[in-house]
């Protein structure tokens, strides 16, 4: 039997079929705590950015950094029938 808090079927948002590969787990899992080892010289690198290159550069540099440890949403656009608009019709 199942004793975790998920049940046999459920899925998490962004694990797509089989789930996030292991590799790219552990190297999740890794980057986060380089981060988290290193936060005081990471906010040191941060603020000689912002004094060097402006708050904008160091702002850039914080988030291409996170975005190895957090996954990105998906961008999809839906599109309505022959490419056009999406119609919504309520009814009463």
């Amino acid at each position: 039997m199942n004793s975790g808090t998920f049940k046999k079927g459920e899925k998490t948002p962004g694990q797509g079929k089989r789930g996030p590969g292991k590799v790219t787990l552990k190297g999740r899992e890794a980057l986060a705590a380089i981060i988290e080892g290193n936060i005081l010289k990471v906010q040191n690198w941060l603020d000689d950015i912002e004094r060097q290159d402006g708050a904008k550069a160091a702002l850039e540099a914080y988030t291409k950094l996170i975005e190895f440890a957090i996954p990105r949403l998906a961008r999809h656009e839906v599109m309505g029938e022959d490419n056009g608009p999406i119609i919504v019709k309520w009814r009463e």
